[in-house]
């Protein structure tokens, strides 16, 4: 009976352990967050409106008007953008992200992956690691982004992606990451990052007209890379207060099972402490008998 009553006390004294870090780790992510999070919010709208502006551009396009980001060609080589954490304890977060990277290669580009056409780039170290081990054709030039986060390294992305589907190294390019809603909704999105996608004209709405100062080629050339830069650092912010809402719950849920588990722990502890002192008080009773007679 001791023996049991120490290895409870024990249990207690890890599982108040483990409280105290998930507390701090909530403590410090619900921190992170408030800096991730004001950071997205203001730069979604500007980043939703160039793209908006983008796509306008492309479709109110005249024929002679050159747009190689725009061209729409067969898919044979596809490159998959990959946004997730460096760091776990955060859920099915990164596990989520995986999943869809996953879905996406099977029910759009198996046959590119069976020609060995498919590549993932990945930003993040857990999607780096849970892909590789899958066997599936990923590189970590760009996956430490998250070390030390700016717009220089997400560019330098970006660049290199416009580069491969100018060149034709890629026919179609894709990003996977998590929409940051609130603390504890994230939406999982594969988004299309080139070609540049046309907004699709109802029938009788007029195209958008755009007054061009300087001429209209040489502007649309200087706009496009700068607002797909954009683009891609938008869905790197929202991977970024994605991932600690996505921690500050998960460590607030811990918390609250640690408690569930004290206050099991500690009605354990209790029944074998009396049922040790009634076993002490049966003995001693006993005893006493014993002598009488």
């Amino acid at each position: 009976m001791p023996g049991q009553l120490k290895e409870v006390r024990n249990r207690i004294k890890s599982v108040q352990s483990t409280q105290q870090i998930t507390k701090a780790m909530k403590m410090v992510s619900a921190a992170k967050l408030r800096r991730a999070q004001d950071a997205i919010i203001q730069m979604r709208p500007y980043a939703q409106k160039l793209q908006e502006m983008l796509r306008n551009i492309v479709s109110s396009a005249e024929g002679d008007l050159s747009m190689s980001l725009a061209e729409q060609r067969p898919v044979e080589r596809v490159l998959l953008i990959v946004i997730t954490s460096d760091r776990g304890l955060c859920g099915a977060y990164n596990a989520n992200l995986v999943k869809l990277a996953k879905q996406r290669i099977s029910e759009s580009y198996a046959n590119q992956l069976a020609k060995g056409n498919v590549t993932i780039w990945n930003i993040g170290k857990k999607g780096y690691e849970s892909l590789t081990k899958a066997g599936f054709p990923t590189q970590d030039t760009y996956k430490d982004i998250f070390l030390h986060l700016s717009f220089e390294q997400v560019q330098a992305a970006a660049q290199a992606a416009i580069e491969g589907f100018q060149n034709k190294t890629f026919d179609h390019v894709e990003i996977i990451y998590s929409e940051f809603k609130n603390a504890a909704t994230q939406r999982y999105v594969a988004e299309t990052f080139l070609p540049i996608q046309k907004v699709e004209q109802v029938s009788g709405s007029k195209k958008a007209d755009f007054i061009f100062e300087p001429e209209k080629a040489t502007l649309v050339a200087e706009l496009m890379p700068k607002i797909l830069n954009t683009q891609l650092y938008k869905a790197v912010l929202d991977c970024h207060a994605s991932e600690h809402g996505a921690r500050m719950t998960a460590m607030d849920k811990a918390t609250e099972n640690a408690n569930e588990l004290l206050k099991s722990l500690k009605i354990s502890y209790n029944r074998a402490r009396q049922a040790a002192i009634t076993t002490e008080l049966t003995e001693i009773v006993s005893g006493a008998a014993a002598l009488k007679g």
